[in-house]
């Protein structure tokens, strides 16, 4: 796996992966506007895309009608640098006509405790919580 990272200019920058895909990342300074997530922002967007992902692939290996699945991430870092994470609660709000909830609740525990490798990797410096939610649309 690879990546790189260019500056554009200012306090903005491209990261590309091998596969082709970009995204513009970046600080706002000054009065600049903000060109797109930062990079700690990334990583929050990286750890919940990870765990949304083995939530929904579970469910749907266990035949669950499972028809969206939003993953809300907040995060608290340390006061000084560097301003690691320091505490960071995925919630998931799982949708589906007869969900079954504790088929989710295993779900989002699998992805926790076993499959999700940004959650493994950041529970080395903060404390990663989950929480979740069935909505039954019927």
């Amino acid at each position: 796996m690879k990546a790189r990272i260019t500056w554009v200019g200012d306090r903005t920058f491209t990261g590309g992966v091998e596969a082709g895909h970009q995204i513009v990342l970046g600080n706002a300074h000054g009065d600049s506007l903000k060109p797109g997530p930062s990079p700690m922002e990334l990583i929050l967007i990286g750890t919940g895309g990870c765990a949304s992902y083995d939530v929904v692939h579970i469910l749907q290996k266990g035949r669950e009608p499972v028809e969206d699945c939003i993953c809300d991430v907040s995060a608290e870092r340390a006061e000084t640098e560097p301003k690691v994470f320091t505490r960071i609660h995925l919630q998931f709000t799982v949708k589906g006509r007869g969900l079954d909830p504790k088929k989710v609740e295993r779900a989002v525990q699998l992805s926790a405790e076993k499959y999700c490798s940004a959650s493994a990797m950041m529970s080395k410096v903060a404390d990663v919580t989950h929480g979740f939610e069935v909505i039954d649309p019927t």
